[in-house]
């Protein structure tokens, strides 16, 4: 384990608008609020069409080759994520989303492309005081948490 100390800054309160890509908005936001890091909750419903990384192909084989699932229809989200800067200091978000219709659910990362269905709405924590950031691991091809 590896670890590091933040310090609890402004909070936030998001609505997401009808048709937005989650990741991009809020690391726009970020950008516009001067936010290097936080962590951040999120409930509403998601789009036909929302991409999501639902798991690698293979388990522990590199490179890894994430498989992705696209929803066929509307479904209700919760998620949560934390928002760090990559090694140029572009904040980037890592939520995982729980998506659920009826009787099924999946569950996966919203980098590819989560669509809002008419709204979610999100809490973020800034997070304040802190060094880490997400670096670039060459060996999985991810941009792994550098605490």
């Amino acid at each position: 384990m590896k670890y590091s100390q933040a310090k609890q800054g402004r909070i936030f309160i998001l609505r997401l608008e009808d048709g937005e890509v989650v990741h991009e908005v809020i690391e726009q936001f970020a950008r516009e609020h001067s936010i290097k890091a936080a962590a951040l909750i999120i409930v509403g419903g998601a789009d036909k069409g929302s991409r999501l990384v639902v798991g690698p192909e293979q388990g522990r084989v590199t490179p890894v080759k994430p498989m992705d699932h696209i929803l066929g229809n509307v479904h209700e989200i919760v998620g949560t994520g934390t928002l760090f800067p990559d090694e140029e200091g572009n904040p980037l978000l890592h939520m995982h989303m729980a998506c659920g219709r009826k009787s099924s659910s999946v569950t996966g990362c919203v980098r590819t492309g989560v669509k809002v269905w008419h709204v979610m709405e999100v809490i973020l924590f800034e997070l304040l005081d802190t060094t880490a950031a997400r670096v670039l691991e060459p060996e999985t091809g991810f941009k792994l948490l550098k605490p």
